[in-house]
């Protein structure tokens, strides 16, 4: 069976999960505790991180970009989510680093990184002028998105593509922890329940973090008429 290593409010293994739903591939998740440092798993992957993929033909392919490329190329399907030009490649490309880069060190790291892992990893008190960046850094990104989606359908053009699978895993795993001020960015905040409402995306609203349970509106698939504030 194909097996993908992860953590459940990993960003980057959250974005693979819903890559491989998107193409109808069956997996199993097996949740790997990276800080374990166990021998078997950094066999696979030397640097010790998540997602890691085990696929049905034996290829073992670490790090979330270069899996969802190589989906996209062994398993091409008929969901295109790199894009058809080179053009539309180029942005969807664009805007994956940009969330997976820009947003992760101004935005996740600040956020999901000092107020969850640190407390789960006993790694002493959050560093609170990381998390005001953080909240300061969210509302940039989130305008953004709201002028991408003023011009476009989606994030990178008229096309689902895997930039919004990206941003979208990214801002789940912080709508988890209740930090995504969706009430004052209504454009991000209608493109966000589109996008949660696919069915390849609702899993994710299925996960629960023991000790950490997520806000009521996190597992909503229409949540824009509701006033969410943090």
């Amino acid at each position: 069976m194909r097996t993908l290593y992860h953590l459940a409010l990993s960003p980057f293994s959250r974005k693979v999960r819903v890559v491989l739903r998107e193409k109808n591939l069956d997996f199993e998740l097996k949740v790997e505790k990276v800080w374990e440092r166990r021998p078997e798993f950094l066999a696979m992957n030397p640097a010790g991180t998540v997602p890691v993929l085990v696929d049905d033909n034996g290829a073992t392919i670490a790090e979330s970009g270069v899996i969802c490329e190589y989906l996209e190329e062994v398993y091409p399907g008929e969901r295109n989510l790199i894009g058809e030009t080179v053009a539309e490649r180029a942005e969807v490309r664009r805007l994956v680093a940009w969330f997976d880069q820009k947003f992760a060190r101004e935005v996740t790291d600040n956020l999901l990184r000092e107020k969850m892992m640190k407390k789960f990893l006993g790694l002493g008190e959050p560093n609170s002028s990381a998390i005001r960046a953080g909240y300061s850094n969210i509302h940039y990104h989130l305008d953004y998105i709201g002028w991408l989606t003023e011009r476009r359908k989606f994030l990178a053009g008229d096309k689902y593509s895997l930039a919004d699978v990206a941003a979208a895993a990214h801002l789940s795993c912080l709508d988890y922890i209740g930090d995504v001020p969706w009430a004052e960015h209504a454009r991000a905040k209608d493109w966000y329940a589109r996008i949660k409402s696919r069915p390849a995306f609702r899993p994710l609203l299925g996960d629960f973090i023991p000790g950490a349970p997520p806000p009521k509106h996190y597992a909503d698939l229409d949540f824009r008429s509701e006033e969410h504030t943090s």
